[in-house]
């Protein structure tokens, strides 16, 4: 069944009219982010029945899908229309854009290349607007040689920290910064520089800082880790610096007023727990509950119905998190203090944006909000596999089946179980699969499920999964072989070459990389202009 189409005219309209809209891509990280539009969210099909309950939670939502209109293969039709089938099935009203992203440009739209745009591109007009105050790498570089007191902060979560840092940079997540940097900057005369990889955390960072009042000098590091390497400057590796986790304001009274200030000056609202329980359960909005403190404590528990969205990331890249366009957004926390400043953020990028007061921590180290009783749409895990172990393969293999590797394509070219063939979900359709017995391999039993149930589809006899994928095989003393050029480049749709060694010390992927940022907002047309401009302005002082 095809569809309803959508012109891209029509489209752009709703993008601009000021309703909900859920646009998706349901195309594959690589394809997603060599060429899409500026406010697609990627919804891969690889994992669409497992991500579209939490970037989609209202089913009635202005729903449009889009590809490039060459994504069909083996007659089955394009992926947006097989997409829409799915999202039909669990009770969305999706229509699809006609003729995909090729359309779209040849109404005279933009396509924009690389993943979190939209938080990019604001993160350079905050810079325009705001005049956020910088620091060359050398002029850093000489500031610590001279023993001046400074702090450099690293805006990026941890496990990025780790891979490669500014020397002497401590981990301290944009998110955390309102809540932590006394412990790190506890004189007012303290500088504090915050750096990120390239432009946009350090940016909102530092711009975070100076907006919540602090009296230190605050600025942001010129480029990142990157514009570092490019002055020809070492980095660091593997540091484990972070802030301490008992890292509080001197004066949290005082913090949580700046965090309620700052808020306010943007239209953030506070509620308190039946009023937001309220909000979730409104069938005509899509209303998203972001537990906004760091996944440690998230793990640690929560309040039902939330999902993991570490504040800094949530600015950084609100696409991950949140699926529809001017949706409401309720953020809480334990403290008061980092919600407050990362909805005003929201607010500024667009969004309705909440917090939830009076939650708690709990003596037994969850969360409680006093008449918050939410009502979550139960969401059902796809059927579990039947499973081979390693040593039954090989007899499948002889018996004629087809082994097929579903992890990432950079996972099988630096190892595959011989005789396993790479695919995935969308490519499906292209193997010959009817009468077929399948056996899978894959690091998530889920989107192996999800493979399963196409390929049943489409003919397959039997479908298997590899009880513990490749290290259960490489524990049962089988080898993994490498195929550097399998899959080609062509077909690896689900990895984005896109200066992808800028951080392994290609300078010249790192000055691509950089030349793409800062050139983002000449790729606005006049209505994304204004829309982002006037969000990225200056927050002005209460009265």
């Amino acid at each position: 069944m095809t569809a309803p189409r959508i012109a891209p005219a029509t489209l752009k309209d709703w993008l601009h009219d000021g309703a909900e809209l859920a646009l998706c891509d349901v195309r594959e990280a690589g394809q997603f982010g060599e060429s899409h539009l500026l406010h697609a969210v990627p919804l891969p099909y690889s994992r669409l029945e497992l991500d579209a309950p939490r970037l989609l939670p209202n089913r009635r939502v202005r729903l449009v899908l889009c590809d490039d209109s060459s994504s069909g293969s083996g007659g089955t039709g394009s992926v947006a229309d097989r997409a829409a089938a799915r999202l039909a099935a669990l009770g969305y009203r999706p229509q699809v854009l006609a003729g995909g992203t090729a359309a779209w440009a040849a109404a005279g739209f933009a396509l924009f290349a690389g993943v979190n745009v939209p938080s990019k591109t604001f993160g350079e007009l905050v810079e325009h607007r705001c005049h956020t105050p910088r620091v060359t790498p050398d002029r850093l570089a000489a500031w610590q040689a001279e023993g001046r007191d400074l702090v450099v902060v690293d805006g990026r979560p941890f496990a990025e920290y780790r891979k490669m840092n500014i020397p002497g940079a401590v981990c301290c997540p944009n998110g955390e910064l309102a809540l932590r940097i006394d412990a790190l900057a506890p004189r007012p005369d303290t500088t504090i520089v915050v750096n990120c990889a390239g432009r946009t955390r350090s940016l909102i960072g530092a711009q975070t800082l100076i907006d919540l009042g602090l009296p230190n000098p605050v600025y942001a590091l010129e480029n990142g880790t990157q514009g570092w390497v490019l002055a020809e400057r070492a980095l660091e590796h593997g540091s484990a610096r972070r802030y301490p986790d008992d890292a509080h304001p001197a004066d949290p009274e005082a913090r949580r007023h700046q965090a309620r200030r700052l808020a306010r000056r943007w239209g953030v609202g506070r509620l308190d727990g039946p009023r937001a329980a309220a909000l979730l359960a409104d069938p005509g909005r899509s209303t998203f509950l972001c537990d906004v403190r760091s996944p440690e404590e998230f793990a640690a528990g929560t309040l039902p119905g939330a999902q993991s969205a570490p504040g800094g990331q949530l600015i950084q890249a609100t696409d991950q998190y949140v699926g529809v366009r001017r949706a409401r957004l309720v953020l809480f926390d334990d403290d008061g203090i980092r919600a407050p400043v990362v909805a005003a953020w929201l607010a500024r990028l667009g969004f309705e944006a909440w917090v939830l007061a009076g939650v708690e921590a709990t003596a037994g180290g969850g969360l409680a909000a006093p008449g918050f009783t939410p009502v979550a749409p139960p969401v059902a895990d796809p059927p579990a596999l039947p499973t081979i172990a390693p040593p039954a393969v090989q007899e499948r293999l002889d018996r004629g089946a087809l082994l097929l590797d579903l992890r990432p394509s950079m996972a099988h070219r630096r190892g595959r179980i011989p005789g396993s063939l790479w695919t995935i979900r969308p490519r499906l359709a292209a193997l010959p699969l009817a009468g077929r017995a399948l056996v899978l391999v894959a690091d998530d039993p889920a989107v192996a499920a999800l493979a399963a149930d196409e390929a049943r589809s489409l003919g397959a006899a039997t479908v298997e999964l590899l009880a513990g994928g490749t290290a259960a095989w490489e524990a049962a003393g089988h080898p993994l072989v490498p195929s550097p050029a399998l899959p080609a480049d062509a077909d690896c749709i689900d990895y984005l070459f896109f200066v992808h060694d800028r951080h392994d010390g290609n300078r010249e992927a790192a000055r691509r990389y950089l030349a793409w940022e800062t050139g983002l907002v000449a790729q606005l047309d006049a209505r994304e202009r204004a829309e982002l401009d006037a969000c990225a302005a200056p927050a002005e002082a209460e009265e």
